[in-house]
């Protein structure tokens, strides 16, 4: 089992910055990939940013060149950078990681985003 923990999040006017961050923690081998998404209101959940192990991180073509992901393997832990933020990044974001052993998703609770104009 694994349980994700998100940090960070909350308010900040257009063209701002903030980082979201999460953690890894139970019984697992080990994590493959993680994963940041995001919903906002009335919208699909979409794929922000992904990381495996070994690779460089993926971006959605709406994010690139703002956001970074970095992972610490060691730690279990991913963070996103968010920089230069716009109205339409706010969304519920949502880590996502992949178990290894059986490849199973886990997803965590959320934490929220605010972009103002």
């Amino acid at each position: 089992q694994v349980q994700l923990v998100e940090s960070g999040g909350g308010l900040v006017q257009a063209g701002g910055s903030l980082t979201v961050s999460c953690a890894a923690s139970g019984t697992f081998y080990s994590i493959s990939t993680m994963a940041w998404y995001r919903q906002a209101p009335g919208k699909q959940r979409e794929l922000v940013a992904s990381v495996t192990r070994a690779d460089e991180p993926e971006y959605s073509d709406s994010v690139k060149e703002r956001f970074t992901l970095s992972r610490d393997n060691a730690k279990n832990m991913v963070s996103l950078q968010m920089n230069s933020l716009k109205p339409e990044d706010t969304a519920v974001y949502y880590c996502y990681a992949v178990e290894s052993r059986f490849y199973k998703g886990y997803w965590g609770q959320g934490t929220q985003v605010t972009v103002s104009s």
